[in-house]
Order: C-alpha cells, then sequence, then structure tokens
C-alpha cells in the first residue's frame, strides 16, 4: 500500500494556482494569487514549494497520475486487450486535466525553459511508469526502459494534440493517440519475430565482448 504524503499545503496551493496559471502562467504571480486564496503566509508556501511554481506544476502532475490510476483501478481493465488498455490509461491520463488546458498549455511552456527541461522530463517518466505499474507490467531490464521511453514519446505527442484540439469530442486528438498506439503495437511484433529468428543465433554483445579482449585467453 502506498501512503500519499503530499504536504496538505502544496495540494491546497497547487488547486488554488490552476484558475490563475491559464491567464498568468505559472510565475511568481500566480503563487502570490494562489497563496492568498489558500490562505497561506508567505512561509508557508514557501516551505511547501520551495521551487515555487515548478513544486506546483509537479504537483498537479502528481495529482492527474493518481487520478489515472484512482480510474485504471476502477474500470474493467482484464477484459481489454493490451493495446485498449494502454489507450485507456493514456485518455485517462489526458482527461484529468479537465477543464484547466491552458494551466497545461502554459505549464508545458514553462517547462521548455532551461531550468525546468530536467523536470519535464522527469515528470513524463513518472506518468508513464505510472501507466505501466498500473497496467502490472513485469518486464525487467532493457524491455522496462524500453517501454517507458516509448510510452512517454507517444504521451507527450498525444498531451500537444489533446491541448490543440478544439473538437467537442477531442476526435483528432483520439484519432491520433490510436495511430501512435498501432505504431507501437506494430513495434512490438516486429522485436517479438526478430527475438524468435535470431534466437539460435549467437548473441552480439557477446560476440563483440570476444573481439574486444581479444577472444578466449590461451591456457
Amino acid at each position: 500500500m502506498t501512503h500519499n504524503t503530499t504536504p496538505p499545503d502544496l495540494d491546497r496551493l497547487t488547486q488554488s494556482a490552476l484558475p490563475h496559471a491559464g491567464f498568468d502562467g505559472w510565475s511568481d504571480e500566480t503563487l502570490r494569487l494562489a497563496r492568498t486564496d489558500a490562505d497561506l503566509s508567505a512561509d508557508a508556501a514557501l516551505l511547501a514549494a520551495p521551487r515555487g511554481a515548478l513544486d506546483l506544476i509537479a504537483n498537479w502532475s502528481a495529482q492527474m497520475d493518481s487520478e489515472m490510476l484512482a480510474r485504471m483501478a476502477a474500470a474493467d481493465m482484464a477484459s481489454m486487450k493490451i493495446r485498449q488498455r494502454v489507450t485507456f490509461a493514456v485518455l485517462a491520463r489526458l482527461e484529468a486535466i479537465g477543464p484547466h488546458e491552458e494551466a497545461a498549455r502554459r505549464a508545458r511552456a514553462r517547462l521548455l525553459l532551461h531550468d525546468a527541461a530536467t523536470l519535464g522530463a522527469e515528470l513524463v517518466w513518472a506518468s508513464s511508469d505510472a501507466i505501466w505499474r498500473g497496467l502490472n507490467d513485469t518486464s525487467t531490464d532493457f524491455n522496462w526502459y524500453s517501454k517507458r521511453t516509448i510510452l512517454s514519446a507517444v504521451y507527450t505527442s498525444s498531451l500537444a494534440v489533446w491541448l490543440n484540439d478544439e473538437t467537442p469530442e477531442k476526435t483528432k486528438a483520439r484519432a491520433f493517440l490510436d495511430r501512435r498506439i498501432e505504431n507501437v503495437m506494430e513495434f512490438e511484433k516486429a522485436k517479438a519475430n526478430w527475438r524468435k529468428l535470431t534466437r539460435d543465433l549467437p548473441d552480439p554483445a557477446k560476440v563483440l565482448a570476444g573481439l574486444r579482449y581479444g577472444g578466449r585467453r590461451r591456457a
């Protein structure tokens, strides 16, 4: 069982910031207005979010991850194929943005700045990892990383389309996501077929290692 260790003040500050971030961006002004709305002192706000608006963005992302996982837990995932499960999870994460799309656009722009680039990558990775954990992924080693890397790319591109899609049901974004997931599934099939075809061939890593160290040592 996991426990929420997020300080209550940070949650209050984050939720209070969302209506303002759409207008003022994730700025010091938004932080000031959120602090006032949350009825927090300057010291309490600094303690809750020492990095200012960046901590609010990170906490909002974590809140949306939690909402996504709750929806996944409540759904009948067992009856879905893996493609449907991944699609459901990504859509749940996108839908968690709710009415705060402008705040999400501003968050994306803020995370593209040089002082937040690492944080942006960490948040996308955390969301992708949350999806796979929610799907009870048991992969290890290279597969563990490749699944999260590929899903990070799918989510990032789908988020951009989602935030620019003004159709009532997000039909363009949903179609885009379907195509991306299809590409991933085709890649996984190709990878599986390649493994079958090459399972009796020498391991290239071992071959290269042998070349590097001059092959077998003579007795």
